[in-house]
């Protein structure tokens, strides 16, 4: 006797090459976008980046599109987004760049992944922080330890969940939200 455990999954529709690919760019540009309003109102109220870091507004698309348009989307999304906002702005800095790269391409390969997956969303988004932080959380530990880097602390693993606790929550609340009206915009369009 064998014990297996299935996933239920529901019924979406298959997306085509080219949606997947403007979901991509789109959230890239959100990426982006999203990021340098936080850090306009940042500059403007004399907080500097801490807005930026507190409501981790990079991670937003980011999750959205895995959820939304699937796994591809949300790796290269996860991937290019940070990449292409440091082009761009400068941000995130160049320390942090390749662990935020690692660790969206994560979230979005996660959230897309489980974009058909039978759970409510909130715990999607859940178990892509999760895989996401503990990525990166692995990939800091490996750089300090195992690459004697110093451009990087590992304290920096706990401190980032402490100063984004605002935008965890944040993604709790307005990702189900968005998702669900996404759906039923695109149910409504049948």
């Amino acid at each position: 006797m064998t014990n297996t455990m299935t996933l239920k999954t529901m019924e979406k529709p298959r997306l085509s090459v080219k949606v997947q690919t403007l979901a991509t760019i789109a959230a890239i540009m959100g990426a982006v976008a999203v990021p340098q309003i936080f850090h306009v109102l940042g500059a403007v109220l004399g907080l500097g980046t801490g807005l930026g870091e507190s409501f981790l507004p990079m991670h937003l698309p980011i999750l959205l599109v895995g959820l939304l348009a699937g796994p591809y989307a949300g790796a290269v999304a996860g991937m290019f987004g940070p990449l292409v906002s440091f082009a761009f702005s400068g941000m995130p800095g160049i320390a942090m760049l390749p662990f935020m790269m690692l660790e969206l391409c994560v979230y979005g390969l996660a959230a897309g992944l489980l974009r058909t997956v039978k759970l409510p969303v909130i715990l999607k988004v859940l178990i892509a922080q999760t895989a996401g932080r503990a990525i990166r959380a692995a990939a800091v530990l490996f750089a300090v330890y195992g690459l004697g880097s110093d451009s990087v602390a590992v304290a920096s693993i706990w401190m980032s969940i402490g100063a984004g606790i605002c935008g965890i929550v944040l993604q709790w609340m307005l990702l189900p939200m968005i998702v669900h009206f996404v759906e039923r915009m695109a149910d409504e369009e049948l």
